[in-house]
């Protein structure tokens, strides 16, 4: 029997079909019920050996990519060996699956723990600021998360009064102020 890839056996892309019933040289496929009317012996070919189904689950959580140190240092001289090469580095992306975006933020990563790395470092505790100088941070943050609101209520106001003369309510009294 012909088991070449240019066999009937074989589909386009290369697998083995499902087995082929012969019955005689005139009919190539029997239907199911043929064979049990038929009386020229029926001669099956061998099934072909299962290949593995891959997994079709679907993760039900997208997880983001962690890259370690190690391997971040790895490909990032490997892509800077790669340079000289013409498309070398796009060769090194495809393969190891990351982005050029990767090896940008890479870069300036390194570039920024280098500088960190080499700047000169102060011994001895950390200076805590003044209590007076925490207490003024702290009402400074208020006083602008206060003012922020301020401006916001102002502009919702305006915008309700521009409202109210399109639809043509009268503006409202406003209390006399005492001096």
């Amino acid at each position: 029997m012909d088991l070449s890839l240019n066999s009937p056996t074989f589909q386009k892309n290369g697998l083995p079909t499902a087995p082929t019933v012969l019955a005689g040289a005139e009919r190539r496929e029997a239907e199911r019920s043929e064979a049990d009317r038929s009386s020229v012996p029926v001669k099956t070919v061998a099934d072909p050996p299962a290949t593995p189904t891959p997994n079709a689950e679907v993760v039900a959580d997208a997880r983001r990519r962690a890259f370690t140190l190690e391997y971040k240092m790895r490909i990032l001289a490997q892509a800077d060996a790669a340079k000289g090469m013409p498309g070398g580095v796009g060769a090194l992306l495809r393969r190891e699956g990351i982005y050029s975006s990767h090896l940008t933020s890479w870069r300036r990563e390194r570039e920024a723990g280098m500088r960190q790395a080499l700047a000169p470092k102060t011994r001895g505790p950390k200076p805590k600021l003044h209590p007076q100088q925490e207490e003024l941070r702290k009402l400074r943050c208020e006083n602008q998360q206060l003012t922020d609101a301020l401006r916001k209520a102002e502009l919702i106001i305006e915008v309700q009064k521009k409202v109210g003369t399109l639809l043509g309510w009268p503006p409202p009294e406003l209390p006399e102020e005492k001096a």
